[in-house]
């Protein structure tokens, strides 16, 4: 499966918590790099985070570029911490071998956040 379509169907799952359709998009040696957090994780302990993740809600990809094996997507996630609204957006790059994932990058940042002070042009 080309990488753009991957990536479509990889939203599809998560976005659908179809957890137990999510190791089949996986290769053996999958590895995803938390860049944000400095954490990596295979198949079976990325599977877990995003299952028993609290209060996950929607995953809705926005934008994605790629080529036969590489792809870089932009999303929009949603979920509730103590009954309030929560909002992050993720970009996920991934590898694709043998029609699965081998390799992923995610970065993820909360949304509304205030840049530091004297950054930005008065």
């Amino acid at each position: 499966m080309p990488a753009r379509e991957m990536m479509k169907r990889l939203a599809e799952v998560i976005d659908a918590h179809r957890w137990d359709e999510l190791p089949q998009l996986l290769h053996p040696e999958f590895s995803c790099h938390y860049v944000h957090t400095g954490e990596t994780f295979d198949r079976d302990s990325w599977v877990r985070l995003n299952a028993d993740y609290p209060g996950f809600e929607n995953f809705r990809l926005l934008d994605c570029v790629a080529d036969h094996e590489r792809a870089a997507g932009r999303a929009h996630v949603t979920g509730t911490t103590d009954g309030e609204p929560q909002h992050f957006e993720v970009a996920t790059f991934i590898t694709v071998r043998s029609d699965l994932i081998v390799d992923m990058t995610e970065v993820w940042t909360d949304v509304d956040l205030t840049a530091p002070a004297g950054t930005r042009p008065q």
